[in-house]
């Protein structure tokens, strides 16, 4: 690991192929939006001898240019790949975005990896998105270290951070979140900040010095050692708590000296376990440097510390009709079992997928079978088809180098998979099998939009169809109520950027127009009406007169038509004309142009005509009756009710439920949800929750989660249903 005694490794640059998966570290980079993940990731690139300049990419693109949106301030909104060599090992390094809108690129991080390092900033802190997603890689034991930068930031305290990072990662137990390493300071400058310009190795106790731009190892000072000797005491035994040795705590009380080579080595199986997690520091290489502060130690923990693939489960496998089957090892000879992670769209390749394989090989032209879990909702197509393999690459900013195979334990981009989207499995076509998905957040802010003319109109089916197979995050929705196309994303960045993408990738340009919810019209009280038409215009006219009666009814009840004509003042024949009438009318609204639900609308009378009568005379005159009815009574507007579900940090629950209460919500119940968090459920109409997503985040900061769920329609207060109608009416 980076603090191994006199440990370089030697080979280094940039990664290509894997051949066996114990030389393959897959890490993901979390942490939240400017906590330095990116740079972080061109520090380990130039370390490891990828660039030859810090964020540069050997032919002169950077590192950064897997970001896909044009504007500098959208950068890191995608999951992005920069595989490295160091020390004989392919590091695969994820990073994902910090901004909260796109969870579903971190989720994908995470199922890729095999390892965590959070980014934390020393001068931001630890924030309450960044808690939660430690809490979810505790819940499986995936292994997680800490880094942190910005230690050139004024008032940046390492030790104070490490304190903050023990209290919010370490949960019962403090001691198993510990530094590797103290910075060392250089001479103060004229606003008394003194930059870090090396690394004390706690257990090494040698000094790893980084002020020349390339890590330089120096014996320290006599003065420096007391001044690490009580985190080195702690250090060693945190260490040896995780011990498998049950007789290195006695004897180390005992006063013997622990051997340097058995503490690393039982310090590598603790953070492989995922009981004992680092903490690092670490800063972007100066202009002209080869390194950047602890790169170095970095490339040694992944290296050294995180698990290979051969120490990771995988997740669970069915066959396409969920059949259990046992899960595949880790082996290069295995079944071919593979999953799609990402999806993007090249403009001169077409769509890209990144696969992490999870058994077997995967290689190029060589046909497999694609089966998915059908989000159908979410406008995803089931899949369960066989696709040919196209060329496999690694990919590095644009650049892509072509690979003969990717091996069990890597990751590779396959090219012009034109069925497979985004949590797809790749499987060998005699044997189709579908790995158990991941847990993906559901969108919840709604974007109406429609095509700005006719040539938009004509390509947006197919923009929007490539939009969500590449993000599943997204849902695509045609709504029958309202007959709004919908786009339901996570949040006002994820709705730019996905607005962007329609109209730089796609071609699309869109209006976004109001979105609309789903309200319904009843009586408030039993109606009789009248319908009478009649023309005459000189030959064939029209006569049709019908008397009915309209009651309300239990909610859900839809609309009833009962005959009870007698005498045939109606004639059979023109009943169900004037039924289909009553119902046409009854879907258009009768007053505010919202459907007419609840309600049995009874045919009690009526006359007809020998020779004028019709089918359409009688629908018309339907229609009329009905008409006439809600102009003699009152009609309720009728709105959606959300069963709601906020998950939510204690320290927020009364401003939680205060604000659910001012949306005219209905708190029904609350309980616990684990250690300080509540569950809180409510009652609330969904014309008021449009916006929620993002107001519970800046209510929580963060820190809040929800779900919802139809249901019923309920009568809108008085005030507002009256506004609607005059909206309705200066509409039309």
């Amino acid at each position: 690991m980076g603090d191994k005694a006199n440990a370089h490794p030697g080979a280094a640059g940039r990664a290509t192929a894997a051949d066996h998966p114990s030389s393959v570290r897959n890490v993901v980079l979390v942490g939240h939006s400017g906590s330095g993940k990116t740079t972080l990731v061109e520090a380990l690139a130039l370390a490891a001898g990828a660039v030859n300049r810090a964020g540069r990419v050997e032919d002169g693109g950077t590192v950064s240019d897997y970001d896909e949106i044009e504007h500098r301030q959208q950068r890191s909104v995608q999951l992005s790949l920069v595989p490295v060599e160091w020390g004989g090992f392919k590091i695969n390094i994820l990073d994902t975005p910090g901004y909260a809108d796109f969870v579903g690129e971190l989720r994908a991080g995470l199922r890729a990896a095999d390892a965590a390092l959070f980014v934390v900033s020393a001068a931001d802190g630890v924030d309450g998105s960044t808690r939660m997603v430690w809490d979810e890689c505790a819940a499986v034991g995936m292994p997680r270290a800490i880094v942190v930068t910005h230690l050139e930031a004024a008032r940046a305290d390492f030790d104070a951070m490490t304190g903050i990072c023990a209290e919010a990662f370490g949960g019962d137990d403090p001691d198993a979140v510990l530094p590797l390493y103290l910075p060392v300071h250089g001479p103060a400058g004229p606003d008394g900040h003194a930059p870090v310009t090396g690394l004390t190795g706690l257990l090494s106790q040698r000094v790893f010095d980084y002020e020349s731009g390339e890590r330089k190892e120096t014996q320290p000072d006599a003065a420096q050692l007391p001044l690490i000797e009580e985190a080195r005491n702690r250090l060693i035994e945190g260490i040896i708590a995780e011990s498998e040795d049950e007789t290195l705590m006695d004897r180390y009380l005992g006063g013997e000296d622990i051997d340097f080579k058995t503490l690393v080595a039982d310090l590598e199986r603790a953070v492989a376990r995922g009981t004992f997690h680092p903490v690092l520091a670490a800063a972007p290489a100066a202009e002209g440097a080869k390194q950047g502060l602890g790169t170095i130690e970095l490339l040694e923990l992944v290296t050294g510390g995180f698990p290979s693939p051969l120490e990771r489960a995988a997740p669970e496998i069915t066959t396409p009709q969920g059949k259990p089957r046992p899960t595949p090892s880790c082996t290069v000879e295995g079944p071919l079992v593979a999953e799609v992670i990402k999806t993007s769209s090249d403009p001169y390749v077409g769509r890209i997928s990144l696969v992490r394989v999870f058994s077997g090989t995967l290689r190029p032209d060589e046909t497999v079978h694609v089966s998915g879990h059908g989000m159908e909702d979410r406008g995803h197509e089931d899949h369960d088809v066989d696709e040919r393999i196209g060329a496999l690459s690694s990919p590095f900013g644009k650049q892509q180098r072509t690979l003969t195979k990717c091996v069990a334990g890597d990751l590779a981009c396959v090219a012009k998979l034109s069925r497979a989207e985004t949590g797809d499995t790749l499987s060998g076509k005699d044997d189709p099998l579908l790995m158990a998905p991941w847990d993906m957040p559901d969108p919840l802010l709604p974007l109406a939009i429609e095509a700005h003319s006719k040539a938009d109109e004509d390509k947006l089916s197919q923009g929007l169809s490539r939009l969500v197979a590449e993000d599943p995050t997204m849902r695509l929705e045609q709504n029958p109520h309202t007959h709004q196309l919908v786009l339901w994303c996570l949040g006002e960045a994820h709705k730019e950027v996905a607005l962007e993408r329609l109209r730089s990738r796609y071609g699309v340009q869109v209006d976004v127009v109001p979105h609309r919810v789903s309200l319904r019209e009843t009586f408030g009280a039993r109606a009789a009406g009248r319908g009478r038409h009649v023309k005459q215009s000189g030959g064939h006219g029209q006569f049709a007169i019908c008397e009915i009666d309209v009651e309300p009814l239990p909610p859900g009840s839809g609309i009833e038509f009962v005959d009870k004509v007698v005498g045939g003042s109606v004639p059979r024949q023109f009943i169900p004309s004037v039924e289909k009438g009553v119902r046409a009318q009854a879907a258009k609204g009768v007053a505010a142009g919202y459907p007419l639900v609840d309600v049995r609308i009874t045919l009690l009378d009526g006359k007809a005509h020998s020779v004028d009568s019709s089918d359409a005379a009688f629908q018309t005159a339907g229609a009329l009756a009905l008409r006439e009815a809600a102009a003699e009574a009152r009609i309720h507007l009728l709105e959606p009710v959300a069963e709601v579900q906020v998950l939510v940090s204690d320290d927020y629950v009364g401003p939680v439920m205060s604000d659910l209460s001012g949306r005219r919500g209905r708190v029904v119940g609350t309980e616990q949800a684990g250690p300080g968090r509540t569950l809180v459920r409510a009652e609330i109409p969904e014309i008021e929750i449009g916006r929620y997503a993002l107001d519970l985040r800046s209510l929580s900061h963060g820190t809040g989660r929800f779900s919802r769920s139809y249901a019923r329609h309920e009568p809108m207060p008085p005030q507002l249903a009256d506004k609607i109608r005059e909206q309705a009416e200066e509409g039309r």
